[in-house]
């Protein structure tokens, strides 16, 4: 299937602008964030949406993205994009590791397994002081390097703005990396082990395989999300990776669209500026946070991108 150049050409155009739509440093940081959100959602939706595994562990592999990269950068001298790499593959390779004992649970078995995952995550990192540093947390965390082209340009990602357009960049790679698998053949199968592993086995499908696939895959997507957590914050400390992390990637991937590929994009835009722009409201912005999230679950199970198909084959049959 050809690619949708269109709609990639509108993405890109959208990521151009955005930073000079919102010009200040402030909303700049969360484009930031937001990009690294759509990158989490995404990589859960491939888990959850497509092969129908209810992981609540994403948070554990967003950490070990982030803390990998910082500790080669800072303690053993490597170059950034070395140890991100380096981060990226600790975290598949965990992913495939909890696959071992994943592939054999279901439902609110796998989703008890994989939380405690992450509660073993968070353990390590705030009691294995000596690499970690624990709650005193690492400081003085740089941005990634500048890419220097000879005699024609100096990238410098020192400024939220360039920071979004580098980690923005790589979250569209990711979404058509990602748009490939699940169009392929590859996504016809875990979509078929979403729906029924029994008649999936009977069609010669080997379920455990294709589970592990997408959890490694899906692990190493978040660890690359975490490389950059820390050189947009500038320090990094357990209690960013809490399991609260994986409720909100849960939240972002149902009020999208759970097994979509557009659904999680929009959850992750939707819940990252949500918030702040309830901050107006003060203390009722969680309460109002809250009811949002309840009214999609209860009035559009499909998320956001079934509100919009709904609508448009509302008009486009007629009616009001």
């Amino acid at each position: 299937m050809a690619p949708r150049w269109p709609w990639i050409l509108v993405a890109v155009a959208v990521i151009a602008l955005l930073p000079h739509l919102l010009g200040t440093p402030y909303w700049r940081g969360i484009l930031v964030i937001c990009a690294m959100n759509v990158m989490l959602a995404l990589s859960l939706n491939l888990i959850l949406g497509y092969t129908g595994q209810l992981n609540l562990g994403q948070s554990g592999f967003f950490a070990v993205g982030a803390y990998v990269t910082t500790v080669l950068v800072k303690s053993f001298g490597w170059g950034f994009w070395p140890a991100a790499l380096a981060a990226v593959a600790a975290a598949g390779t965990l992913g495939l590791l909890l696959a071992l004992f994943a592939v054999r649970l279901r439902g609110h078995y796998l989703a008890i397994a994989s939380l405690g995952f992450a509660v073993i995550t968070y353990q390590v990192l705030v009691n294995w002081e000596s690499m970690t540093e624990g709650v005193r947390g690492i400081y003085a965390i740089r941005p990634p390097p500048p890419i220097r082209i000879d005699g024609l340009v100096d990238i410098s990602f020192s400024s939220p703005m360039m920071l979004f357009y580098l980690v923005a960049g790589i979250a569209l790679l990711v979404y058509l990396a990602l748009d490939n698998v699940v169009r392929s053949p590859i996504g016809e199968t875990l979509r078929a082990i979403r729906e029924d592993e029994v008649s999936a086995a009977s069609l010669g499908i080997d379920a455990a395989r294709w589970k592990a696939f997408a959890f490694g895959l899906g692990a190493a997507v978040a660890g690359l999300a975490g490389c950059f957590y820390p050189s947009f914050v500038g320090t990094l400390v357990p209690g960013a990776f809490n399991i609260v992390e994986s409720f909100t990637m849960l939240a972002m991937v149902i009020v999208g669209g759970l097994g979509t590929m557009i659904g999680p994009v929009i959850g992750a835009v939707v819940l990252t500026f949500l918030p702040e722009l309830l901050r107006g409201v003060g203390e009722l912005r969680l309460l109002v946070y809250g009811l949002a999230l309840t009214l999609v679950v209860l009035f559009m199970p499909g998320g956001l991108v079934q509100a919009w198909q709904l609508l448009r084959a509302r008009f486009a049959g007629g009616r009001p």
